[in-house]
């Protein structure tokens, strides 16, 4: 009987390993499907085509993201509608502040665009190996500390920038890529000029305007003025180009730190 016994442990199959669960809002990884109310092919198909009609431009047709809008499929708001309660209000009521626009559909219209956009998201959650985009997960990879001594030291960030000057919060204002981007080659950054002219006025300001001939500034009260560069001496102060210097000496490693060490400036 012992060894009947022996033999019948001896079999047992081994436990299957066990998955790590996965937190409920993770969208574009392969996480469960989000619980979706159910909607027929033909709510679908008729939503795609008022998708293309007057979200493509943005979302791109396919609901994937486009130059201006984001991807639906990985949108925690998308994720967490049932029947059209977030996205709907959405499409009423529009993101202002984000530059989109009220619509005004139906209510069978906003369910067919509910249903083409679910069965998108759906269907690229299904799909492995399928990411368009990166998630913010994946830069979170360097090391704040270091990047920190980096910006401190090595990578002379200091000289422009300060953790509790223009750089606070800048962590909550931007974030993933964007953040990366920012820190990188920031948008809208433009030279600054100091003019003096032949009678001795000197005058600060950003550039707004110059070429080989000419150069023009708006100056702190929001006043446009504009010189021949043969009337004038110039200084002008262009921050981008630290940036761009910053490139050829960062390392791989020199970029994910100081990241890490942005992502921390909130």
């Amino acid at each position: 009987m012992l060894f009947t016994m022996s033999r019948v442990t001896a079999q047992a199959p081994a436990a299957a390993p066990q998955t790590p669960p996965r937190a409920a809002w993770t969208v574009g990884s392969q996480g469960p499907l989000p619980e979706h109310a159910k909607f027929t092919r033909e709510q679908a198909e008729s939503g795609a085509a008022l998708f293309v009609q007057n979200c493509a431009f943005c979302h791109g047709k396919d609901a994937m993201g486009g130059e201006t809008g984001p991807d639906l499929t990985r949108s925690k708001l998308v994720t967490a509608d049932k029947n059209g309660e977030g996205i709907g209000a959405v499409v009423r009521n529009g993101r202002l502040d984000k530059g989109m626009p009220r619509f005004s559909l139906s209510d069978a219209d906003i369910l067919n665009l509910v249903a083409f956009i679910h069965t998108q998201q759906d269907n690229a959650l299904s799909q492995s190996g399928n990411r368009r985009g990166v998630e913010e997960s994946d830069l979170h990879t360097g090391n704040a500390e270091a990047g920190k001594k980096y910006f401190e030291t090595t990578g002379g960030c200091v000289k422009c920038h300060a953790a509790t000057g223009d750089l606070a919060g800048i962590a909550s204002k931007y974030s993933g890529l964007k953040l990366e981007m920012q820190m990188l080659y920031p948008r809208d950054v433009k030279p600054k000029a100091t003019v003096k002219t032949k009678s001795g006025q000197t005058i600060t300001g950003i550039v707004e305007y110059e070429d080989e001939f000419t150069l023009g500034v708006r100056d702190s009260v929001g006043i446009y003025r504009s010189w021949l560069r043969s009337s004038i001496t110039a200084k002008v102060d262009r921050p981008l180009d630290a940036h761009v210097d910053a490139m050829s000496k960062y390392s791989d490693d020199d970029v994910h730190n100081v990241l890490a060490y942005i992502q921390t400036l909130k």
